[in-house]
């Protein structure tokens, strides 16, 4: 069936996988690993099996295949687990996704996997958490603050998903993410001033570990430094709407006083 819905599509874009946003049990690594590998070699099966195979296939894969380092590291940059960061699961799942793509035998179709860094949209994903806590007078920096935070506003995700689309010269892992990424302290800085709150207490990193508990999420989501930056898409010509935080955040919030004014 999905093999006839491929056959002489423009493009094919694989967004699948279960939230990370959750404790590393083995039933959740199991779900987190299989909804990305199973979905991508099926997608891969489909295209091989049209009798019009698309032109260009775009896979979700993730930043977090990098090492944690406060490095900058474009698509080259080193891979390697880092112990006290707990961030060794994460990595074989972005290697197994990225070689479910690779491995596909789908020679007509240009494969790009998509190095997705932390996304910001006003509608759900983690503005709305950093605002709530920068409202909340939660907003401060997390462990030392000095970690690198890689982002990239919606809508340049989009338009860099309809860039990579377009240029058939655009193949193989692709970093999408805003060409200047921030520190934790300055991102929550930022979101403190947007939000008219002056202070939130910091939060040493065993706080951070005890409130990733509490909330059935994973410390290395946030005290992991990831650096990144997009080579392969400014080497391109692509432009980015929105590659300052202050600029992208100002423009979330008057989405967001938008979207509560209608509701």
């Amino acid at each position: 069936d999905w093999a006839r819905e491929l056959d002489g599509a423009a493009a094919v874009i694989n967004l699948a996988g279960r939230s990370i946003n959750c404790r590393y049990t083995p039933e959740n690594q199991r779900e987190i690993l299989g909804s990305r590998v199973d979905a991508t070699r099926a997608v891969g099966e489909a295209i091989a099996r049209a009798a019009q195979p698309p032109p260009v296939w775009l896979n979700a894969s993730a930043a977090a295949l990098y090492k944690h380092s406060d490095a900058p590291m474009d698509e080259s940059g080193e891979s390697a687990a880092t112990p006290e960061i707990g961030d060794a699961f994460s990595i074989e799942v972005v290697r197994a996704w990225e070689a479910a793509q690779q491995q596909a035998p789908t020679p007509a179709t240009r494969k790009v996997a998509l190095r997705i860094t932390l996304v910001f949209g006003a509608e759900g994903g983690a503005y709305p958490v950093f605002r709530r806590l920068a409202r909340l007078g939660l907003g401060g920096r997390a462990g030392s603050g000095r970690q690198w935070v890689s982002w990239i506003h919606i809508a340049d995700f989009v338009r860099a998903v309809e860039w990579l689309i377009q240029r058939a010269d655009l193949s193989g892992p692709v970093n999408i993410t805003s060409p200047n990424p921030v520190t934790n302290a300055e991102m929550m800085r930022l979101f403190r001033e947007l939000c008219g709150v002056p202070f939130g207490p910091p939060a040493a990193e065993w706080m951070v570990r005890l409130g990733a508990r509490i909330m059935g999420t994973e410390p290395e989501l946030i005290l992991k430094s990831r650096r990144i930056l997009p080579a392969k898409l400014l080497a391109s010509g692509f432009r980015f709407e929105f590659p300052e935080l202050r600029a992208a955040l100002e423009d979330l919030a008057n989405i967001a006083r938008l979207s509560a004014g209608r509701r």
